[in-house]
Order: C-alpha cells, then structure tokens, then sequence
C-alpha cells in the first residue's frame, strides 16, 4: 500500500511539474516577438482583423475583395440568418466537439476536453458573417498588401476540408452560436500544443504581420497589438 501511494505521489507532483512547465513556456514564448514584414501605408490595401472572445481568436477578412471572393468556400445562406448584407466573415479553427458540443464551459465534458487536449478529436472551422468591423480592446485592424492578402487566403483554404469535387463540407447542426455563424469540415487536429489561437497566430506569420514565437491563448496574440495601440491610439 505504501509503495501505490509513494507511485500516486509521483505521479502527481509530475503531472503538475508538467502542467507549471506548459504555462511557463506558454508565457515565455508569447512574449518573445516574430516581427511583421515593414509594408509601406500607402500598399496596405486590404483591412484584416483579429478578434477574440475572451478565449478563442478569429481571422477577420472582407467577404469579397479584389484578391478573393470567400463566397467560392463559404455562404451567409448557411446561416439562420442569412443576411446578404454582410461584408466581413471570421474564420477560427478549433476542435469540433468543443465547437458543437460545448455552447457553454457549464456543458464541457471530460471526454470532450481529454479528445481535444490530446489531438483524438476531429476539428472544424468557425465561420462567421458581419456587416462591419469596429476596432476596440478585443479587436485590432491591420493594414496587408494584396500580396500578403494573398497569402493568408491560401493558409486559411488549407484548413478546409474538401469533398471530392472540391468543395467545402458544411456541418449541418443547430449548435450555432448565433444568427451569422455556419461550421465547415476541417483538416488537422486541435491539441495542447496546437490550439485555435496557435492556428491564429500562424495565419498572422504566414502573411507578414506582427506575431509571437507560440502561444495557445489569445492573450499572446494580443500582447503584441495591445501596447501599440495604447500608445498611438487611433483616431475614431
């Protein structure tokens, strides 16, 4: 009997060193900062935004540009809503059980959370339709060229999945948290160490803006707009 406790000890005090160790590292990498490629004013022509919820971070793009038309993977009729006026759709990406099975953290499961923790779970992308963007403490606008532009359309598509026409997989279900949101199909799998804010933070790399080493909470994101903007406030 003293030799299982001694083993239950063990196994705690590692399990928690692990845990300490993970926030550690998540704080440390968050902070340290991937440089944004310099892009004159005057060739920022597209507005992005990011936006969080407190928890989860989305890719905000225009619905139709002159880069991109997100009508060819995504639709507001897929909504309850549908509204046609719409000119902004977020993107996040994210573990489908947590999407579609937990409206609220009340109805988080130990299944749930333990498939997402380890990558067992599929994933699914968050679609979510706007008629317009305002900046504030939980949404920043950045200015891309089209050529950066460019890039992020591409790394968003690769988290669509597709059927074998090419077309992307509309989830039908009620879990919608609204009237403008619609969930697709998704590649890869949401882990400890890839989340959706990690999955946000490489879009951010992948098209030349301003982002930290790793992180898998939005608070590293927005650690590196925050300041900034506190500092040159814009003028709305």
């Amino acid at each position: 009997m003293k030799t299982v406790f001694l083993i239950t000890g063990y196994v705690l005090v590692g399990v928690s060193a692990l845990v300490i160790l993970y926030f550690l590292v998540a704080f440390a990498l968050a902070r340290m900062r991937v440089p944004g490629e310099p892009v004159p004013e005057e060739q920022q022509e597209i507005s992005i935004y990011i936006l969080h919820n407190g928890v989860h971070t989305d890719l905000v793009v225009p619905l139709k540009s002159d880069v991109y038309d997100w009508l060819h993977y995504v639709n507001y009729r897929h909504t309850k809503g549908q509204d046609a006026s719409a000119r902004f759709v977020a993107f996040g990406w994210g573990d489908k059980g947590f999407y579609l099975d937990t409206p609220t953290w009340a109805d988080l499961k130990a299944s749930t959370a333990f498939k997402a923790m380890t990558g067992l779970g599929a994933s699914a992308i968050h679609a979510t339709f706007y008629r317009n963007m305002q900046e504030n403490a939980a949404c920043r606008r950045l200015g891309l060229s089209k050529e950066q532009y460019a890039r992020l359309v591409r790394y968003i598509q690769r988290r669509f999945d597709l059927d074998t026409a090419g077309n992307t997989i509309l989830i039908k279900t009620d879990a919608q948290y609204g009237q403008a949101d619609a969930f697709y199909e998704a590649k890869g799998r949401y882990n400890l160490f890839f989340t959706c804010n990690t999955w946000a933070n490489e879009g951010l790399k992948a098209c030349g803006q301003t982002a930290c080493v790793w992180t898998p909470f939005y608070k590293g994101i927005f650690y590196h707009y925050d300041k900034p903007l506190r500092q040159h406030a814009p003028g709305r």
